[in-house]
């Protein structure tokens, strides 16, 4: 019934297909079955990442002081070494080390008996020369009467003015001999120049002691209330001084190194007049009143120096902040615990908090630690700091040993 020139007769008669056993009809369908369930898509989703755990801070709105650091050393406004004004022999101490004194106390008194007998030998000189110009006064006055009556000559009467002229001078110069041995008696009483706290003794009774002794003093005063600190500070800073210092916007604290205690009452009164080209720092000197006499002379000091205020600025912990090539970034935990990467534009930087200009709102949760792990878009979680941890570890086994019973005991 087939037709020769059929196409299917002739395909099933073609000598190159050859008929597939029984077992081979069943396995293609499967073999095709396996191949497309081998093409089709996985269908179980990769897991995302694990969050990342950061430290964050919350950008704060405050005043901040514009404030330049710096060491300072502690100066007495007024420091004198007492000497002697003349040569003696120290007689008697007024005075104990350490003690506060007034300007015009006694503080020491030197041997008075040569001075007192200088004194006399002057105050009889005087009484002769003074006699001598009287007698010379009159002998000019009797020889003035000679003269108009032209008894004399008058070689002879400018003779008896002259002799009388002289003896005035000479009396005049015995009465300021007296002047000057009054003088010298006068600082053989040694008082202090200045008010202040004495400090060591350097010479006692009996030694001799030489005017202006270039070696030795007597005793060093201090002016104690007020007192002085020299500081420098950097060329770069010194506009900034300048410009608070005519507004009298510039105020001075000092904290001690050892006792910590800071005295916030320094005034600024004293810029130099050059910067040392060496360092490139300028000196500065303030004033505090120290009524405590907490600030000794000698010691170093913490210096603050304010010279403005920033007032409702935008403040972050510097750690938040990051350095890119294209300027200052942060990143930024949102609410849904993700983070966004942003610019922001830096105002200045006072020790560990930064002013932020532009890029950050108040409130906004920063990122303090870990952005290194971070990228935008990622999920983070704050981690508490080490301390707190540590805290949290240690209340429950301070509980633990609290309620434990000794070793040993029943």
């Amino acid at each position: 019934m087939w037709n020769s020139a059929s196409p299917m007769k002739s395909s099933l008669k073609s000598p190159d297909l050859v008929p597939l056993p029984a077992f081979g009809r069943l396995a293609l369908p499967v073999a095709l079955l396996l191949a497309l369930a081998g093409c089709k898509p996985a269908t179980s989703a990769v897991a995302p990442p694990p969050p990342v755990p950061v430290q964050v801070a919350v950008a704060t709105q405050l005043d901040m002081p514009r404030l330049i650091g710096s060491i300072g050393t502690v100066q007495a406004l007024r420091s004198v070494s007492v000497k002697s004004q003349v040569d003696g022999v120290l007689a008697e101490v007024r005075f104990k080390e350490g003690d506060e004194v007034k300007a015009g106390d006694l503080l020491v008194v030197l041997d008075r008996r040569p001075f007192e007998n200088m004194l006399n030998i002057a105050r009889a000189n005087l009484a002769n020369a003074r006699a001598q110009s009287a007698q010379a006064d009159a002998d000019a006055e009797r020889y003035q009467r000679l003269d108009q009556s032209a008894a004399i000559s008058k070689e002879d009467y400018l003779g008896v003015l002259t002799k009388a002229e002289t003896a005035k001078a000479q009396a005049q110069a015995m009465a300021a001999a007296v002047a000057n041995a009054e003088l010298q008696l006068g600082y053989t009483e040694i008082r202090a120049p200045i008010a202040g706290r004495t400090g060591q003794l350097l010479i006692h009774e009996g030694a001799l002691v030489k005017a202006n002794d270039a070696g030795t003093s007597i005793v060093t005063i201090n002016q104690l209330a007020p007192v002085a600190v020299a500081y420098a500070v950097p060329e770069g800073a010194l506009d900034a001084i300048r410009t608070a210092l005519a507004a009298r916007l510039a105020t001075v604290t000092v904290n001690e190194h050892a006792s910590g205690l800071a005295h916030a009452d320094g005034r600024l009164e004293f810029v130099d007049n050059a910067v040392d080209p060496a360092t490139g720092m300028i000196t500065l000197k303030a004033v505090f009143a120290n009524d405590d006499h907490a600030l000794w002379p000698g010691r170093f000091v913490d210096v603050v120096t304010q010279t403005g205020l920033d007032r409702d600025a935008v403040v972050v912990p510097s750690a938040a902040v990051q350095t890119s090539q294209n300027g200052s970034i942060i990143y930024i935990l949102k609410a849904d615990q993700t983070v966004e990467l942003r610019a922001v534009k830096i105002a200045r930087v006072a020790g560990d908090q930064t002013l932020i200009a532009s890029g950050l709102a108040v409130g906004e949760t920063v990122v303090t630690d870990g952005q290194l792990r971070l990228i935008p878009g990622s999920t983070a979680v704050v981690k508490p700091l080490p301390s707190q941890t540590a805290a949290d570890k240690a209340e429950p086994a301070a509980t633990a040993n609290t309620s434990a019973k000794p070793a040993g005991k029943s």
